[in-house]
């Protein structure tokens, strides 16, 4: 199967939310051009669905072991690191 081209995607042009994350803009442009389904954060802190849960619960656990296993010790400690800044919005307890 052949693989799928990245998008490019910036923080200049609304694409990256200088919070860590895709804007909905970002998420539109990559979902366009790959043919994916990616969705918006779960960043509610109450009134969540299973489904929502769920999906926090997936997405805290394999950002969190990516970051134990694949970040060297500056950027596990610096909070201005995307994958930092990404675990705060999803509300990630790491």
């Amino acid at each position: 199967m052949p693989r799928k081209k990245g998008v490019s995607l910036s923080v200049g042009r609304g694409e990256k939310s200088r919070k860590g994350g895709l804007t909905a803009k970002g998420r539109k442009k990559h979902n366009n051009a790959t043919g994916s389904n990616l969705k918006a954060p779960v960043t509610k802190k109450s009134g969540l669905t299973k489904t929502e849960q769920k999906r926090r619960k997936s997405f805290c656990d394999r950002m969190g072991g990516m970051k134990r296993k694949m970040t060297n010790t500056k950027k596990k400690n610096d909070p201005n690191s995307r994958i930092n800044k990404a675990l705060r919005r999803w509300r990630c307890g790491r």
